[in-house]
């Protein structure tokens, strides 16, 4: 072998030998050398979105994966690691309106990158089972699942009210809108009704609740927390005011009743007014004659729709000059138009109730509205002028001015008021979700097109499934004046499958999160165009181990639960969730410089073009420009992102040091939940362990091979140091197994550091026991260390002779503990006279209490200390001290 370690060698000699072979092709139920069936592993990397290139975070959530798959091929399962690509969305068309070439021209362009980048990495990866949001292969089961779902009523056509970005021309998910603006275009976003496709998730939202405890122990605590909280199920009361309020035809309006809900009925009889959403029908009605009112609601049309926006936002509202009735008391309560209340979120009406809710008492107090305390807490006095928690939880306060339901509580108030609501009909208890149905449609290019055909007779009209895929043409360019499809009349022009009349196709596409929702079944079942799925999908799902970031821990995972689900109703598969472990990787993070430049903006610099300058602490205060000592701004450490400049392109370190050296690093820096700081020095670290285990390895590879020649080691009668070695290596395996199970690989690395140290250190007789030892315990390092740096060891493997006894290092057996060489020939005792620690006693492993008692009483200390005196008793712990009481 060679002398010295030479990465870009090494590492292309083993993927050259990995891809002639396809060593990781993975087949169901495979089988062992004796026939009995392997049991499968299912480890899966959430698939990224094709931009360009592969960044840290990538790395690192790949290596983890990867670590995963070749430690539990070894231990005999078999594990499929396959990768994809989530290559449809708005990234795609703002490259496109940038560089004026077709999404498809640089999607399929970047996925070559990577994926030659991905290879580099030396990932484990299936390459037969790949598959691309983009490829009408794969969307055209999006549109098959979509279209039965719109038979079974689960998908449905509505108008709703959505944010509208006037420039770019499309719908924007709430997460787009930040301060009011379209996150791309800046523009004020307005809110629009327009007809789309939604999903009712609603539908299965008790069951996704249900099981966030019951179905995914294998879940961070933090992720079901947030899906909780997305899903948000309150328990309450739906009740209606009523009132006598007409149309212009003399109808009543929504039969009479305006509906509110509450999780806190034992507070109706403080409510002074209510508010409805400005695009509630009262609202709407109202303005017809009522220029303020309208001008008012018009306005409300500029801005988001989130929750937190909402709940950021000034509130105001106006008198809609109309009332409703209280269900209990009879009284008149007025109906204003309030921006903070949403038509999307219950009835678009709410119950105000200043007194204990602090979002209507801060409208009370704009608008001089009354406020009537109804609930009473022990110790305090009420204000009407100054906010408190006059809310109280439902295990405090007591119900007053509240008539025959005085001095309840909260549980006792809402129970009587629930029944006497549902004695006059009016109202009943109910289970209501913040969750809401899912809107799928897009007014962008690339996406899945909506299989829908507008016929000016039928309507819309479900596109046959004999005709699927609707693919999308891949050659359009966006402008950013809006969707392309709606002006290529080669798309648009069709005729209507009922009544072949000249019809128009859909130009809506689907979310991108269609596409990630079932992406990881589609893996299992490639090659299959005539199934979404096939048997092959019973065999690896549901999933053993799902690895993404914490920052897809609610839309993602919870519409592919509930895609999961949907499927399964359908019986195209047999379980209920689809991921039974969930790894959230932490992010990396490196050092932030920058300075206002002469305009205002930030000008951002990387972390290789400036110099630290530190206090006397040795902390960081700032920087200057190697170029021309100028003062830059440290800004601390954070997210790698290009946009600031303090990222780290994983290729120029895999072509200057190995992709080992990448692997280790980002293993070895931090627990693979923790965020990762960069660390030129650490990088330094991992190279040199790596330098320093082939330097090893060369050194010891005649005693290897002569170790290896040795048939039947005898243990038992072999020196001291063979034995303290074989101790030691076998403690630290057994430590590096403990922590392989638990997916701490930071310290599985910490192990085989300690290994190498232990191995290079000892000092060995020329024995054959001796050669045998060195030999094992290599082997044992080689197959610990084989996951993480997966090119060097199976060089090493090879150059040892490992290969030639054992098979191949991908399918060689895992090394299992020898316990017997756990078991110490002699133990260390601590020794101590009368109380004291006077030093330590070594006794063969096994020796008798009278045996302990005899070598500890003539040890020299105990002599010394005892001053001629006989010991009066002999105190004996097993394994851990003894006492010499004198």
């Amino acid at each position: 072998m060679q002398d010295r370690y030479q990465p870009l060698a090494v590492e292309s000699q083993a993927q050259q030998n990995w891809q002639s072979r396809d060593a990781y092709r993975v087949t169901e139920h495979a089988t062992n050398a004796d026939g009995t069936e392997k049991p499968k592993f299912y480890a899966c990397s959430m698939l990224p979105y094709p931009s360009g290139k592969l960044h840290m975070g990538h790395v690192r959530n790949y290596t983890i994966n990867d670590m995963m798959t070749r430690q539990l091929r070894m231990r005999g399962y078999n594990v499929l690691m396959p990768m994809g690509w989530d290559a449809f969305g708005m990234p795609a068309e703002n490259a496109a309106i940038k560089s004026k070439v077709p999404p498809a021209k640089w999607t399929y362009d970047n996925i070559a990158y990577m994926k030659k980048q991905m290879k580099a990495m030396g990932l484990a990866i299936d390459w037969s089972r790949e598959m691309c949001a983009c490829d009408p292969s794969y969307y055209k089961w999006n549109q098959w699942l979509f279209l039965k779902m719109l038979e079974k009523g689960i998908a449905y056509r509505k108008t709703q009210i959505v944010n509208w970005d006037p420039v770019d021309q499309t719908v924007l998910a709430n997460e787009q809108v930040v301060d009011g603006r379209g996150w791309r275009s800046g523009a004020p976003v307005e809110k629009r009704e327009i007809p789309g496709y939604y999903l009712r998730i609603t539908d299965y939202a008790e069951e996704l609740h249900e099981t966030l405890e019951s179905g995914l122990p294998g879940w961070p605590e933090r992720v079901r927390i947030m899906q909780d909280n997305w899903i948000g199920k309150s328990q309450g009361v739906r009740f209606a005011f009523t009132h006598d309020i007409r149309d212009d035809a003399g109808q009543l309006i929504q039969d009479g009743r305006m509906y509110v809900f509450t999780t806190r009925a034992d507070t109706i009889m403080g409510v002074t007014f209510c508010a409805v959403a400005p695009e509630h029908p009262l609202a709407q009605h109202a303005a017809r004659n009522n220029p303020e009112l309208a001008a008012f609601i018009e306005k409300t049309r500029l801005g988001g729709t989130t929750e937190a926006e909402i709940a950021t936002r000034e509130k105001e509202g106006l008198p809609t000059g109309l009332s409703v009735i209280h269900p209990l008391t009879g009284a008149q309560v007025p109906v204003w138009v309030g921006n903070y209340v949403l038509m999307s979120y219950g009835d678009g009406a709410v119950m105000g109730v200043p007194a204990h809710d602090e979002r209507d008492f801060a409208f009370a107090l704009k608008y001089q509205l009354p406020i009537r305390q109804v609930i009473a807490l022990e110790g305090k006095e009420f204000s009407d002028q100054a906010w408190q928690d006059w809310y109280g939880d439902k295990q405090s306060g007591l119900t007053v001015n509240s008539g025959k339901y005085d001095n309840l509580s909260s549980a006792a108030a809402v129970d009587a008021i629930a029944n006497d609501l549902a004695a006059l009909g009016l109202g009943e208890k109910r289970i209501t979700y913040r969750l809401r149905d899912w809107g799928i449609s897009r007014q962008r290019y690339w996406g899945t097109p909506i299989p829908i055909i507008h016929c000016p007779d039928c309507g819309p009209v479900p596109v046959p499934e004999q005709d699927l895929p609707v693919v999308l043409p891949e050659h359009l360019i966006p402008d950013g004046s809006g969707n392309p499809l709606a002006s290529d009349e080669a798309f648009l022009k069709c005729s209507c499958p009922k009544c072949g009349k000249a019809s128009r196709r859909e130009t809506d596409t689907m979310d991108t999160f269609v596409d990630s929702s079932w992406y990881f079944m589609r893996y299992t079942s490639p090659g299959n165009d005539q199934a979404m799925v096939d048997a092959r999908n019973d065999y690896w799902m549901p999933m053993d181990q799902y690895i993404g970031g914490i920052e897809h821990a609610v839309l993602h995972l919870l519409y592919a639960r509930f895609w999961t689900r949907v499927m399964r109703d359908m019986d195209l598969v047999k379980f209920d969730e689809p991921f039974t472990r969930l790894l959230c990787q932490g992010m990396v993070l490196n050092h932030i410089y920058s300075r206002r430049n002469e305009r205002g903006g930030i000008e951002y610099f990387w972390p290789d073009e400036v110099e630290n300058v530190y206090d006397a602490k040795g902390s960081i205060t700032g920087a200057r420009l190697k170029a021309d000592d100028s003062h830059i701004d440290y800004g601390g450490v954070g997210t790698m992102s290009k946009s600031k400049n303090n990222g780290v392109d994983p290729q120029s370190l895999i072509d200057s040091q190995g992709a080992d050296t990448a692997r280790l690093f980002v293993m070895f820096a931090s627990p693979p939940e923790q965020t990762l700081e960069w660390s030129e020095a650490g990088v330094e670290g991992a190279n040199r362990f790596l330098r320093r285990l082939w330097s090893v390895a060369h050194r010891l590879q005649a005693s290897v091979a002569q170790g290896l020649a040795v048939a039947a080691p005898d243990w038992q009668g072999a020196d001291k140091p063979v034995k303290e070695l074989r101790r030691e290596i076998y403690a630290l395996l057994k430590q590096a197994d403990y922590d392989y199970s638990r997916i701490q690989y930071n310290t599985v690395v910490s192990a085989c550091m300690k290994m190498l140290n232990v191995i290079d250190s000892a000092e060995l007789p020329d024995t054959p026991a001796a050669h045998a030892a060195q030999a094992e315990v290599l082997g044992i390092l080689v197959r610990v260390l084989y996951p993480v740096v997966p090119h060097v060891t199976w060089n090493l493997w090879n150059e040892l002779g490992y290969a030639a006894k054992l098979g191949d290092l991908l399918d060689a057996p895992w090394p299992l503990v020898d316990e017997q060489a756990l078991v110490a020939d002699e133990i260390e005792l601590m020794l101590q006279v009368n109380g004291k620690l006077r030093g330590s006693l070594s006794v063969p492993n096994g020796a008798s209490k009278e045996s302990i008692e005899q070598t500890a009483t003539s040890h020299e200390a105990v002599v010394r200390y005892l001053e001629g005196r006989q010991p009066k008793r002999v105190i004996v712990v097993p394994g851990k001290l003894v006492n010499v009481v004198g």
